[in-house]
């Protein structure tokens, strides 16, 4: 029985919008919606999609994880890339994810790192480095790097 008013929908149907179709969509934070792939073509698709100045951030954070990690592995998957060492058994060590304000790296097992990353989670072997537009310190994060690829990493 209804009263003769419009009823608001129970869930929110609000879905992100495509407006031109050759583009992906972005998502919350101007997180770039990428299909789940393994190998270097779906994070540099990531990359491209992402907007303004986190475009040119997440471009150097993957160079700088590529010059530091041997053999890297590459994926995306929950529209965030993932890092892993050649030893597919080692799992991923490290995620990028994209926010309205910055650029959040996920380091798994990150509170083994010296020194620990700054940012906590809720998970106690999670750490997270949180990088703003011009503020990557990249010697500290290729520390960080070389040695989160050297730890067992996380099965996803």
């Amino acid at each position: 029985m209804t009263d003769g008013k419009a009823q608001k929908p129970t869930k929110n149907t609000k879905q992100a919008t495509r407006v031109d179709p050759d583009k992906p969509v972005l998502l919350s934070g101007g997180n770039p919606q990428i299909a789940k792939g393994y190998g270097d073509a779906p994070v540099q698709a990531y990359i491209a999609a992402a907007p303004g100045w986190k475009r040119d951030v997440t471009r150097r954070l993957d160079a700088i994880i590529e010059k530091t990690v041997p053999g890297l592995r590459k994926a995306v998957k929950w529209n965030s890339p993932l890092y892993g060492a050649a030893d597919e058994g080692m799992g991923w060590f490290l995620g990028i994810h994209l926010f309205n304000s910055y650029v959040k790296v996920s380091f798994f097992r990150g509170a083994s790192l010296n020194p620990i990353p700054p940012g906590t989670s809720k998970q106690k072997e999670v750490r997270y480095y949180d990088v703003y537009e011009d503020k990557l310190d990249e010697a500290q994060f290729a520390d960080w790097v070389r040695q989160a690829s050297q730890q067992p990493g996380e099965k996803m």
